[in-house]
């Protein structure tokens, strides 16, 4: 905490000015000036470790203007008055403490401190005076009587006035009304959800340690979990339930601590789960530091996913893997706003009834953390990120991708995570194609709602079984405003209807126009296939336009089906974002082989309707693997070693030998030819 404890000490000719310099020099002074000079105390002398400001008032050396001014300045003030001076006592009530309320804020009273120094001269207690005092004004924080002369309670004096700038009442607590302060209610709610771990409405032994050793760094014996669950018992019926505390139980305690003076064990546990003074979420807690380099993305690491794992299934009460409306506001009861829209249900994957399923869940929190790291950080803080899995904060759970130049110097990834920009005319059929992704066919396209409606779709696919996030985001077709976000992608879809005839027209110059001399892999979408094709008002065919710029053949592609449509045009996707470096198809499949050639292979399979030319390397590899006699000979061979269908006389019969010699033969030939054509392409 960085805060500056000032302490302001006024009232005359009671001895606060032997008060501030018997602390200071541990003795009783001799000689005693008007007026103290200006003391700071460092922070690491101190208890709480804050560094201490005091300053002295006199009446007789400074005016009303420079009082008023210390006023403004205060954290706390001593009041100090003479408990062998009755009238002392009365001009606390009837000057000083008006005097303040005069010049502060109704809602933000300085807290005070009353001091009833010179005890040493009197055998009594002026206590009994001052309790109606301090009852009637809120906020007076405690009472302490000392002597300057004797050393008697000045550390203790100073303490309390410490402890009331660090661990203010008024926030917490309504003193007219003897209960807490709703925000101080919202703020330990918010705490009591985090740690109920099994959201089962009741805080176990095992989650109250849980709770003790996050905030005090020590668990709770046995015996003190059963004694505060009994003090819990014997004051509130519904505190306590199968043996674990309740909320409120759990409110009730921290009322407990603050009327009992001890409002330093509520604050350290609000302090703890990232409450400021105002019982705000300080903003070094919501918005840890987390430096992302040019060119880089970020993505939740293992760790983050098991935690928002854990999440979900602590608010999946019916345990469907999908979160209900109520589940999912129970979910967000810990943050002060609803994070997501209704926009959310059309971003991700949804079951029949339209509530997020695990996968759409986990995909928003990944598209959160791409497109905005920042919101990211702030709802994991909400979601206590840093205190349940013991992080030093929630930026522990990103990771941050590698330049993209050194995954393409080096031909291989790490990312989990790429994006695709969709763009096109409008009316090309965007929208569609996104939530085509998302499992949704014509039919349930048409009950979104408009102003539902999302510019990002993202959901799961396989790259040679691996799990990717594709992201796709429709991009507005403003063609002369695209910014460099627009373009900024692993992938590019263009977007072109077939039955309007000037659609592809807007593909054609978007490609010439941002893409032409781009290394950034595009991919030209023929949406509506199901319908009738129109001849397009533009100088070349689609067709023709991708093998002048030695593109893929356009993809047809619909969502006009029964089922949902088919995601294999994703996948591709997704394998042409992971791998531009390795697999870029042009119109007659020049492969190029940087990658092992089993990948090469692998990815011609996957893409092979992109391609018929016969003529590449992958195409004539393919067809020669397929071919009648290959095939045959595998079976053959197949069949006699694998099933072992082989009998003593095949063993001694010279043409089954001959057979095998053959094949063999045969295969060295063929590998042979496979092994000098790649070093051709090459």
């Amino acid at each position: 905490m960085t805060k500056i404890v000032h302490f302001f000490f006024f009232t005359a000719k009671v001895g606060k000015t032997s008060l501030i310099m018997s602390l200071v020099s541990e003795e009783f002074p001799d000689e005693v000036p008007l007026r103290a000079e200006e003391i700071t105390i460092p922070a690491d002398v101190t208890p709480e470790r804050v560094p201490t400001h005091i300053v002295d008032y006199s009446e007789a050396e400074q005016s009303d203007e420079q009082l008023y001014q210390e006023i403004s300045k205060a954290n706390v003030i001593c009041i100090v008055y003479s408990v062998n001076n009755k009238k002392s006592i009365e001009k606390v009530t009837s000057h000083w403490i008006p005097l303040i309320n005069e010049r502060t804020d109704k809602d933000s009273r300085l807290p005070l401190i009353l001091v009833g120094n010179k005890s040493d001269l009197v055998e009594h207690s002026s206590m009994e005076t001052i309790l109606p005092i301090m009852n009637q004004f809120s906020e007076i924080e405690t009472c302490v009587e000392c002597s300057a002369k004797n050393l008697k309670n000045i550390s203790e004096l100073f303490y309390y006035a410490q402890k009331a700038v660090l661990h203010p009442t008024g926030p917490l607590y309504s003193p007219e009304e003897k209960e807490m302060k709703p925000p101080c209610i919202r703020a330990l709610t918010r705490i009591f959800k985090l740690s109920d771990l099994d959201n089962d409405g009741i805080l176990n032994d095992n989650e109250l340690n849980f709770f003790q050793r996050t905030c005090f760094n020590i668990p709770l014996a046995p015996q003190a979990l059963e004694d505060v669950k009994n003090v819990v018992r014997k004051n509130m019926s519904d505190g306590v339930k199968d043996n674990g505390l309740t909320l409120k139980g759990f409110l009730f305690l921290h009322t407990l601590f603050i009327q009992r003076g001890r409002h330093e064990t509520t604050w350290t546990v609000l302090r703890r789960f990232g409450h400021d003074d105002d019982l705000e979420l300080t903003q070094e807690y919501l918005f840890p530091l987390l430096k992302i380099p040019p060119d880089c993305t970020t993505e939740l690491n293992h760790n983050a996913y098991l935690f928002l794992q854990s999440v979900f299934d602590k608010h999946d009460k019916d345990r469907d893997c999908a979160l209900s409306p109520d589940e999912l506001k129970d979910l967000f009861k810990v943050f002060p706003y609803m994070p997501w829209g209704p926009d959310v249900n059309n971003t991700v994957c949804t079951n029949e009834q339209g509530w997020i399923t695990y996968q759409g869940y986990l995909s928003q929190w990944t598209l959160t953390t791409y497109l905005d790291v920042q919101r990211c950080l702030e709802y994991l803080g909400y979601l206590g990120y840093s205190i349940i899995q013991e992080q030093e904060s929630q930026a522990a759970a990103i990771t941050i991708t590698r330049n993209k130049r050194i995954d393409l110097q080096k031909k291989q990834t790490q990312r989990s995570v790429f994006r695709c920009n969709v763009l096109g005319a409008r009316g090309s059929g965007k929208s569609g194609f996104l939530q085509a992704f998302l499992g949704r066919n014509l039919a349930r396209q048409k009950r979104i709602r408009e102003d539902h409606k999302s510019y990002y779709a993202i959901s799961t696919t396989y790259v040679y079984g691996q799990e990717k996030y594709l992201l796709l985001h429709e991009v507005l077709p403003d063609f002369e405003f695209l910014s460099e976000a627009d373009l900024a992608c692993d992938v590019v879809c263009l977007v072109y209807d077939i039955s309007n005839p000037r659609s592809f027209e807007y593909c054609a110059k978007v490609y010439k126009k941002h893409f032409l001399d781009s290394k950034t892999p595009c991919v030209i979408i023929a949406a509506k296939s199901d319908l009738h094709e129109a001849r397009q008002y533009y100088s070349l065919s689609p067709l023709d336009f991708c093998r002048k710029h030695k593109l893929h053949p356009p993809q047809m592609f619909t969502c006009n089906t029964d089922e949902a449509p088919s995601k294999d045009i994703y996948t591709k996707l997704t394998t042409m974002a992971m791998y531009p470096f390795g697999i870029q198809l042009s119109w007659n499949c020049h492969m190029i082989l940087t990658l092992p050639v089993c990948v090469c292979f692998c990815s011609h399979a996957k893409l092979r309707c992109m391609c018929s030319c016969n003529r590449c390397t992958s195409c004539i590899c393919h067809n020669l693997l397929n071919s009648e006699l290959v095939r045959s000979v595998k079976a053959k061979l197949y069949s006699a070693v694998l099933n072992r269908h082989m009998t003593q006389a095949d063993l001694k019969n010279s043409t089954f030998w001959l057979r095998a010699s053959v094949g063999a033969t045969v295969f060295a030939v063929l590998g042979f030819a496979m092994y000098k054509a790649l070093l051709k392409q090459r």
